[in-house]
């Protein structure tokens, strides 16, 4: 494995794969979303490999998907929200390139997901009840994972191509 890729982690509805097609069409490198990966290999969405398969299942495919797109190096990877929390997974992000970790708050997260469709529906992680407080603690269990990213970067007020023009100064100021 080597350590040049961009990996973009952080919690659902952050950004990392519109960022992340962005920086890849920026520096001509090939975009990697772990999530198409994982459907593309299951043959069906992510709700349902939770529903049918579960949780340790989805993890586990989650976790070979991420060893197979990091190998070769030089991509721009964007990885499920809870990808990162899971230690091995994590370990193969870190170890294959710089991490960023794309960081909003509860309430833009909640916004993000529900404006204009019911797409919270279609989001394993949020299960039933209020999403906001999901949200919430989805993002407090998962904060001592998000803070071994290299970098956190907010992408609350800010348009993907801000990000994106944040994340590629800081990578250019380490390579």
């Amino acid at each position: 494995m080597t350590g040049d890729n961009i990996i973009l982690v952080g919690f659902m509805a952050t950004g990392k794969s519109h960022v992340g097609r962005i920086i890849a069409r920026a520096t001509g490198r090939q975009m990697a979303d772990l999530d198409e990966e994982i459907v593309r290999r299951a043959g069906k969405p992510i709700h349902r490999i939770f529903s049918e398969d579960g949780e340790a299942v989805f993890r586990a495919m989650e976790r070979h998907a991420a060893f197979t797109l990091c190998e070769g190096g030089g991509k721009v990877i964007a990885a499920g929200g809870g990808a990162f929390a899971q230690e091995l997974t994590r370990q193969v992000l870190l170890d294959s390139g710089t991490v960023f970790c794309l960081t909003a708050r509860p309430e833009t997260i909640h916004y993000r997901i529900t404006r204009g469709s019911p797409s919270a529906a279609v989001r394993p992680m949020l299960g039933d009840g209020d999403p906001l407080e999901r949200i919430r603690q989805l993002l407090d269990d998962r904060a001592r994972a998000y803070a071994h990213a290299q970098h956190a970067v907010a992408t609350d007020d800010r348009t993907p191509e801000e990000v994106a023009d944040e994340i590629l100064r800081i990578f250019a100021g380490e390579n």
